[in-house]
């Protein structure tokens, strides 16, 4: 797998490029070798009674996994297909994801997500692929 082309520093720029990712007040915790961790604060608006929607789960699935492949070639890519699973309800408090690439295609980039509740419960997991429109990608 190759390098990381990004800091922690660098990514959270990119990441706050996009008003819905500053809406959600994420932040990069953590850049290394073997992926991304990134956080956000618990919100009124995503959910109800204090369990985060679905919808706001598997968008932090897609938007974990793409910042995963943004640290390696700096910016993030469109999404091709998400598989995002729930394991259980996401309670009120700060929401943790991690991610990782999992293949460096030519065209296609395929990384995993989990996303984790205050308490360290699994509440989603998923898969994306994106399409490396730069195709400098492995083979």
């Amino acid at each position: 797998m190759s390098a990381n082309v990004l800091d922690a520093e660098a990514l959270q720029a990119v990441v706050d490029r996009a008003p819905f990712h500053r809406w959600l007040d994420v932040r990069v915790d953590q850049v290394d070798e073997s992926g991304v961790g990134l956080s956000v604060p618990w919100r009124d608006e995503i959910g109800e009674a204090a369990a985060a929607h679905g919808g706001i789960l598997a968008a932090l699935v897609d938007l974990v996994a793409d910042q995963a492949i943004a640290a390696k070639l700096g910016q993030g890519l469109p999404t091709i297909d998400l598989r995002t699973d729930y394991h259980g309800a996401a309670r009120a408090g700060r929401l943790r994801g991690r991610g990782v690439v999992v293949r460096m295609g030519r065209s296609v980039v395929t990384a995993d997500a989990w996303i984790y509740d205050e308490g360290g419960a699994l509440v989603a997991s998923g898969r994306g692929t994106y399409f490396n429109r730069q195709g400098g990608g492995g083979s």
